[in-house]
C-alpha cells in the first residue's frame, strides 16, 4: 500500500461559535487558558485523524469588545463597556492567540452605534401572556444586541485565497452555520477537501451535502477543573464572561 500523501491543511475557526461552545463544554476560563485550550483543540486535527496532515495556518474570526458607553432603559445607569471585565478578558484573549505560532488573527467590527438593549425573549413572553407586570422588570431582564460586521465575509475572502493560490489541499473549518454553505461549496469545486467540525452540535442537512465530511474531538479534552472559576471577586476579573 502506498504511504498517503501529507496534505497541507488550514483550520478556520468561527470564534463566536468557537467560544459559545467552549464555554458551555469546558466552563468559563481566564484568558490565557482559553488561548490554549483553542490552539490545543485546533491541533487534535493534525494529531489524530489517520491521514498525515501539515498545518498551513489556524485562522480566527471575532469581532473586537464594545468600548461605548450606554444607559440603560430601565433605571438611566450609564456603562462604560471599555472598563468591564469582560472587555478585558476579550483584549488579554486576543493578546493570547497573538502569541501562538501559525495563528492569524482576522478581526471584523461590531455595530455599537447601532447596539441597545433588549428584553430577553422569555422576560417578554412572559409580559405578553401577563405573567408579569413591567413593575416586576430588573436590569437583569435585558440584554443587549449588537450586530457583528466583516467576519463570515473575512472567512469567505480567506477560503477563496486559498483555494485560488493553491496554497492548502484541506480546509477545516470549526463552526456551525448553514450560511457557510457557498464558502464550502466554493473550496470543493477548486478540489480542496472540506471538512467541518461543529462542536458536537447538531447541523442542517443542507449543509451537510456540501461538505467532505464532520470531525469532533471535543471529548479529547477535558473539562475545566472547578478551580479554574475561582470563587473570590478579584480572579472572577480574570475569568470569561
Amino acid at each position: 500500500m502506498n504511504k498517503r500523501e501529507t496534505r497541507k491543511t488550514a483550520i478556520l475557526v468561527d470564534g463566536g461559535y468557537y467560544r459559545k461552545r467552549a464555554m458551555d463544554l469546558w466552563g468559563r476560563k481566564d484568558a490565557d487558558s482559553r488561548a490554549d485550550e483553542l490552539f490545543s483543540y485546533c491541533l487534535l486535527h493534525l494529531d489524530l485523524p489517520e491521514e498525515p496532515r501539515d498545518l498551513y495556518r489556524i485562522f480566527y474570526y471575532d469581532c473586537p469588545p464594545m468600548t461605548r458607553e450606554m444607559i440603560h432603559p430601565l433605571d438611566g445607569s450609564k456603562t462604560t463597556f471599555a472598563e468591564q471585565a469582560g472587555t478585558r478578558w476579550t483584549n488579554a484573549f486576543y493578546e493570547a492567540l497573538a502569541k501562538k505560532r501559525k495563528l492569524a488573527i482576522r478581526r471584523g467590527e461590531l455595530a455599537e452605534s447601532q447596539a441597545r438593549y433588549d428584553l430577553k425573549p422569555d422576560v417578554l413572553r412572559a409580559l405578553l401572556d401577563k405573567k408579569r407586570t413591567l413593575d416586576s422588570l430588573t436590569k437583569n431582564d435585558f440584554k443587549i444586541e449588537v450586530k457583528q460586521k466583516g467576519v463570515d465575509m473575512r472567512i469567505g475572502l480567506d477560503v477563496a485565497s486559498l483555494a485560488y493560490g493553491g496554497y492548502v489541499d484541506q480546509i477545516i473549518l470549526i463552526a456551525g452555520d448553514s450560511d457557510f454553505i457557498p464558502v464550502a461549496k466554493m473550496a470543493r469545486k477548486h478540489g480542496i477537501d472540506f471538512i467541518l467540525d461543529p462542536m458536537k452540535q447538531n447541523i442542517k442537512a443542507k449543509l451537510s451535502e456540501h461538505i467532505d465530511g464532520i470531525e469532533c474531538y471535543v471529548d479529547k479534552l477535558a473539562p475545566a477543573s472547578k478551580s479554574a472559576a475561582g470563587s473570590d471577586a478579584s480572579h472572577k476579573e480574570g475569568i470569561e464572561k
